[in-house]
């Protein structure tokens, strides 16, 4: 549980530090998702970003489990 925390920690603390070019990145903005906007209204759901983070976690986690 120890050795957990320490990476979690290390890799929020990455993520911290390239924010400002993390930032920079479509994630987002990509196609697929869904942007309504009406007067006083704006709806925002990012299902290909959500499909693309569970991807990559996933696959982080597989690395991480052999």
């Amino acid at each position: 549980m120890q050795k957990t925390l320490v990476i979690i920690g290390l890799i929020l603390l990455a993520v911290g530090l390239l924010w400002p070019w993390l930032g920079k990145l479509p994630l987002g903005r990509l196609p697929g998702d869904i942007v309504i906007e009406r007067p006083g209204l704006k709806v925002y759901i990012p299902i290909t970003t959500m499909l693309l983070a569970s991807v990559v976690i996933s696959v982080i986690l597989w690395l991480f489990r052999r």
